[in-house]
């Protein structure tokens, strides 16, 4: 039989990062929560002009049909 290749750094430590079906592993479960890229206010002016335009286009669309 030909010899056993010596595993590789990398895919050794893949070996040991294999976790159970379903399990996530460490390093995943403690990562720190991301601070969020848009400001509420951003956020909420954005929604505001949507919502807006939206409504004052059924608005002219309504008044267009009559």
């Amino acid at each position: 039989p030909a010899p056993r290749p010596v595993p590789r750094p990398r895919a050794e430590r893949a070996r040991k990062a294999r976790t159970q079906p379903g399990e996530t592993p460490g390093s995943a479960r403690t990562a720190p929560e991301e601070k969020a890229s848009v400001g509420p206010w951003l956020l909420a002016l954005f929604i505001f002009v949507v919502c807006g335009s939206a409504i004052f286009q059924i608005i002219q669309s309504i008044r267009m049909g009559m």
